[in-house]
């Protein structure tokens, strides 16, 4: 099982989009792929098509301790994944997470139960460096960065990259960058091509050859409760959705050799 962390600090850059387009794209490549939604907004899990205001059971009840992984998950129907579903109940579990032991690894403990059942765990994080952003960093073996090619997109990603550094040094040894993901790109901004030349002189093979174009049908699919890949699978942002589900698999199996 591969548990990867999508993350950065700076909001609307496309962390939920990558996620949940991701799962699906993985589930189309035949892995079995679970969603965690660690975000109290809940938009990954509205994104995937389940009613976040109806849920009996979320990620808070397993964080705080009220209920399994099995218990708590629901299956995406239009994506064919898994989802550990969030909503506002989340917002509190970080208060009551202070109070418990071990609170940074609540998450990464309820995952290593089912190893068996997923080979890919994606973790939408919030654009916080909060205790929930620390549970999902602690629990992933790598982070997927999700960034903007524009200027203050590189302020923030030192900020990222130092804070990955810290939950390496003294809390998850296995935590690494595994790639940054160039999204919302226009080739047609001479900034943004600047920036991506940028990213790669500076992160090398870190950075993922797939590049997200800025596109207006992936932004539609949520309100349909459905990944863009789905939504519309020849839109030119889909399709670079399933091209980074392969790139996604590739590197991994480039681990094992």
């Amino acid at each position: 099982m591969h548990i990867f962390a999508i993350a950065n600090q700076k909001g609307g850059v496309g962390k939920t989009t990558t996620s949940v387009n991701l799962a699906a794209a993985l589930t189309l490549q035949g892995q079995r792929t679970l969603l965690v939604d660690l975000d109290p907004q809940g938009n990954a899990t509205m994104g995937s098509g389940i009613d976040k205001n109806g849920l009996q059971c979320s990620v808070y009840h397993l964080l705080v301790g009220l209920a399994n992984l099995p218990q708590a998950r629901l299956r995406a129907e239009s994506g064919g994944y898994d989802v550990l579903p969030a909503n506002r109940d989340l917002a509190g579990a970080e208060i009551e997470l202070v109070e418990l032991e071990r609170r940074e690894l609540r998450l990464k403990e309820a995952l290593a139960e089912h190893a068996a059942d997923y080979d890919f765990v994606l973790i939408d994080c919030p654009p916080s460096l909060s205790l929930l952003t620390l549970n999902g960093l602690c629990a992933a073996h790598g982070v997927v960065i999700p960034m903007q090619c524009e200027y203050f997109a590189l302020e923030g990603l030192s900020d990222l990259v130092n804070t990955i550094k810290k939950v390496h040094a003294n809390l998850n040894r296995d935590l690494k960058i595994i790639g940054l993901l160039r999204v919302m790109y226009d080739p047609r901004s001479t900034l943004s091509n600047q920036v991506s030349a940028q990213l790669e002189q500076h992160f090398g093979d870190k950075v993922f050859r797939t590049v997200v174009p800025r596109n207006v049908r992936l932004a539609e699919a949520p309100s349909y409760g459905m990944p863009g890949i789905l939504f519309d699978k020849n839109a030119k942002g889909s399709q670079a959705y399933l091209n980074f589900a392969i790139e996604m698999i590739e590197r991994v199996q480039s681990w094992k050799e």
